[in-house]
């Protein structure tokens, strides 16, 4: 990734922050927490796609392979 790259991915963190922090009215805990929150969902979203994809995977496999 170029320096340029880097930068403009920065900045759009920055503005991203900057839009979180304005969304909770300026309360850096409650941006901390709503951010802590949102994770959470993620973390047990891709638990439950992770499980349905390992669930498809067994039913996919031929059986009576040794591998």
């Amino acid at each position: 990734m170029s320096r340029a790259e880097d930068n403009k991915l920065l900045d759009q963190y920055e503005q991203d922050v900057d839009e979180i922090v304005a969304a909770c009215r300026g309360d850096l805990r409650g941006a901390v927490r709503a951010l802590m929150l949102i994770n959470e969902q993620l973390e047990q979203k891709l638990q439950r796609l992770s499980a349905v994809l390992i669930e498809r995977a067994q039913q996919d496999r031929p059986h009576g392979l040794l591998h």
